[in-house]
């Protein structure tokens, strides 16, 4: 039994050597022989020495072969050809017949019949089929260079995965990132970690923490803290999708989009953009921020439409707008806003509350200064009407109405106002010690008035056809509230997050489509404040 068991181990042992011999396959060599005392162990193969190995060729000018460690090493012009795929140029290889691993290293290049790679040392797992680099290399293929200082380059799926120092550069951009996966064959690009795209042409850019691009189409997803830097704007969302060609983007949730040329931000949860119009859309919590030194006006609206080039900027807003500033707020169905000539319009039931004032008219216009950002004016056109609750008696409300209304803003606070046409006016006459003296009522052609400590202080009336003055007592109870009368506190937004609080009634739809309808013209001119006497 044990010579039975004897012989059948020395012919497995002979069976796996011989199997073994047959990895390797000199196929010529000018010279093959031995050197015990330099190269103990080698057997020596000298001058256009070819080899075969499962599936490979290696050429070389000398060759090391150990025939007990079953390892060779080449040198001199190695190449290594592998089927019609593989083609490696180097210097030196060393080869692990058993494992199939080798090293390349001494200006090796490797191509196949997508790219060429170039690098000093190169490792390569045939067993995997898997090529990787530690100390930088280049890779080129029909539309892009890569080089990274790190990667591995899986020849099966023809992706690199590339660590380090990472970029990607073709005609149109050049990538930057510390970690991406590239497919040779299809030219997609998957990015991991802080990654940039720059357009060489334009000079945009794009940033992203996590995202796909398509280096042949120019078509980009992120999904990670994605921005997207224009000439004039920064376009920032969780997600970020971006047609260059097109000139298209599309951007969801947590959204902004800061305009630099303008102080302008706008914020919502869905956004779209065209290039080549110059154009926003945007939508979901949409609200645009603009910039006024250290206090900023909140605008919101169902839709917010930003269009023009930045010297012809317009931004409007549809649907339950409200608006937000420290000392300003307002409310419409439509809002238009040209920052070419700092002239914002509202239409449909239009609202503003400027500190204690509550202002209306059929369309409001407020102007600001183009060169300090500051509101100037403002403008009330058809039914104007001011109303302001009295300091110590929330019964009665100081009121002044007119046909148009013009009033002048000083420091951003609204002072002065003038009404053309048509007004009246009831004012509660307090003394110095805020006790109640009189009750006047007016109707007069022109009204001029001064907002002081944000009241109404001084009322001059021009051209009065009617007047009385009446004693708290006396004043009719019919005559305490003027025609068209309405006090709409309830829907002033106080913060800038009221402004996304519906109130519950339906929502007006807007009359037109693109650009609202333009309004007459009223007087630029507000006459400057005068002293009057009750």
């Amino acid at each position: 039994m044990k010579k039975i068991l004897l012989t059948l181990c020395v012919l497995f042992m002979a069976f796996a050597g011989y199997a073994q011999q047959k990895k390797i396959k000199i196929l010529w060599a000018e010279h093959n022989y031995a050197n015990e005392e330099k190269f103990p162990g080698a057997i020596i193969l000298d001058g256009k020495v070819k080899i075969a190995h499962e599936g490979a060729i290696l050429t070389c000018r000398r060759a090391f072969y150990y025939k007990k460690e079953n390892f060779l090493k080449a040198i001199g012009n190695v190449i290594i050809n592998q089927g019609d795929t593989i083609h490696q140029n180097s210097d030196y290889v060393d080869y692990d017949l058993t494992s199939k691993k080798a090293v390349s290293w001494g200006n090796v290049v490797l191509k196949d019949p997508k790219m060429t790679l170039k690098t000093d040392t190169l490792y390569f797992d045939r067993l995997n089929q898997k090529l990787f680099y530690k100390d930088h290399a280049t890779i080129q293929d029909e539309t892009n260079i890569l080089k990274s200082k790190n990667g591995n380059y899986y020849l099966e799926t023809k992706k690199f995965t590339a660590t380090t120092q990472v970029t990607i550069t073709n005609p149109d951009n050049i990538i930057e990132s510390q970690h991406l996966d590239y497919y040779t064959s299809s030219g997609h690009a998957y990015l991991y970690g802080p990654s940039t795209i720059i357009n060489k042409e334009d000079g945009n850019k794009i940033y992203s923490e996590r995202g796909f691009y398509n280096t042949k189409t120019d078509i980009s997803h992120f999904v990670k803290n994605a921005k997207l830097y224009l000439d004039d704007r920064t376009i920032e969302g969780d997600s970020l999708y971006y047609d260059k060609n097109r000139g298209f983007a599309s951007a969801t949730n947590n959204i902004r989009v800061i305009d630099t040329a303008q102080n302008f931000i706008a914020k919502g949860n869905y956004a779209e953009y065209f290039e080549k119009l110059d154009s926003i859309f945007m939508i979901k919590k949409a609200v645009a921020i603009s910039v006024m030194e250290k206090d900023s006006m909140f605008v919101h609206g169902d839709t917010l439409l930003v269009t023009g080039k930045k010297e012809k900027r317009i931004i409007r807003t549809f649907n339950n707008v409200k608006i937000f500033k420290s000392d300003l707020q307002g409310k419409c169905d439509s809002l238009h806003t040209d920052q070419a000539t700092g002239v914002t319009k509202m239409y449909f039931s239009p609202i503003l509350w400027s500190e204690k004032s509550q202002i209306t008219g059929d369309s409001i216009k407020l102007l600001s200064d183009k060169k300090t950002d500051k509101l100037d004016s403002l403008k009330i056109l058809g039914n104007s009407f001011i109303i302001q609750q009295d300091s110590l008696d929330p019964k009665n409300f100081n009121q002044i109405k007119g046909k148009n209304m013009y009033g002048k803003f000083i420091e951003n606070k609204l002072r002065t106002l003038l009404v053309k046409g048509n007004g009246e006016a009831v004012n509660y006459n307090r003394n110095d010690n805020g006790v109640l003296e009189t009750i006047s009522k007016q109707f007069c052609s022109n009204i001029e008035f001064v907002l002081e400590n944000n009241e109404i202080d001084q009322i001059k009336c021009m051209k009065q056809t009617d007047g009385t003055t009446f004693p708290p007592s006396k004043f009719p109870e019919a005559d305490r509230k003027l025609k068209g009368f309405l006090w709409r506190e309830d829907e002033q937004p106080k913060t800038k997050e009221d402004i996304f609080i519906k109130d519950g009634k339906p929502a007006r739809k807007p009359l037109f489509k693109g650009n609202p309808p333009a309004t007459k013209k009223g007087k630029k001119s507000v006459k400057k404040k005068e002293k009057s006497n009750p």
